[in-house]
């Protein structure tokens, strides 16, 4: 498994429509097939017959409404780029998943990065789409009906490579680090230019195994220097002279753009082929439309 985060938008329509891998539409409608989990109250939002199912269109409206309740900007960042969106895609050897299994992979995934917390039934907006082959897209307004911002954990994408290896071990799913020793770059490296001959296919597969190694949260090199400049910028802090904390902050910076290439390697690699094996904008306002979300009873819908 490998998990990327995009950048956070203002709208949930293009993360949508990359899960759904088409565009969103007010005429196709979303299954619990395809919806596979979401946030707790998403039932309140629903009328008590069953007589239609939730549109895309409107799964992204529901995402951005508390954009349009809330339009004072509430991120740490002083922006309404709410919107956060990360894809969970499985190796491409990995076997087919159950509704359920991918389920269970969504709730995990969304308790790992901070928006889903059990018992909290005011928390952000969230649901995880499952559309595409071995893939899964989570998508979530950081906006809470209070107007506060969600809090996310420091250093997400470490605690979501974590779990995505757990995860793994127990469902008997591939790891990305299969395969060469990911300890040794260099290497690597060397069998990549080996390759090159083979096909401009296969050499890029080949580097996005090697950005893989490279950005990995356990095992790479980027993470065991990141480690060491946080250890250094920890003690430093804590010395009474009047440099150390200024310095031990500038170390943290440094840690924080290591961090940053560490998510770009993710993302660049995530692009690259596998190697082979034998905007849009804001809902307009309108009248209260009676529609049910997939395998759910409630409340109707106001808008």
């Amino acid at each position: 498994m490998i998990i990327r985060i995009g950048p956070r938008d203002l709208s949930a329509g293009e993360a949508l429509a990359e899960a759904l891998g088409r565009p969103v539409s007010d005429r196709e409608g979303l299954t619990d097939h395809t919806v596979v989990a979401h946030w707790n109250n998403l039932d309140v939002y629903t009328p008590l017959d069953e007589g239609q199912s939730w549109t895309t269109a409107e799964f992204a409206e529901h995402l951005d409404d508390p954009n349009w309740r809330h339009p004072v900007p509430v991120s740490p960042h002083g922006d309404r780029r709410a919107i956060w969106h990360a894809d969970v895609r499985l190796h491409p050897d990995d076997r087919d998943l159950t509704r359920p299994e991918w389920t269970e992979i969504a709730h995990r995934i969304a308790r790992a990065a901070g928006i889903q917390h059990p018992g909290d039934d005011h928390g952000c907006r969230w649901i995880a789409v499952q559309a595409q082959p071995g893939r899964l897209d989570l998508i979530a307004n950081l906006t809470r009906a209070d107007g506060t911002w969600t809090a996310q954990p420091h250093r997400l994408f470490a605690l979501l490579a974590a779990e995505s290896r757990r995860i793994e071990a127990e469902l008997g799913l591939i790891s990305p680090r299969s395969g060469p020793d990911p300890q040794q770059p260099v290497q690597q490296a060397r069998f990549t230019g080996r390759r090159l001959e083979a096909g401009t296919a296969d050499a890029a597969s080949q580097f996005g195994v090697l950005l893989r190694q490279l950005a990995a949260e356990r095992t790479g090199p980027l993470s065991t220097v990141r480690g060491l400049i946080e250890h250094a910028a920890h003690r430093l802090d804590d010395l009474p002279d009047a440099y150390g904390p200024d310095i031990a902050h500038q170390l943290e910076m440094v840690a924080r753009r290591l961090y940053g290439i560490q998510e770009s390697l993710e993302s660049l690699a995530a692009a690259l082929p596998a190697p082979a094996q034998a905007t849009l904008a804001g809902p307009t306002p309108r009248a209260s439309t009676r529609i049910v979300a997939p395998g759910l009873s409630g409340a109707r819908l106001s808008r």
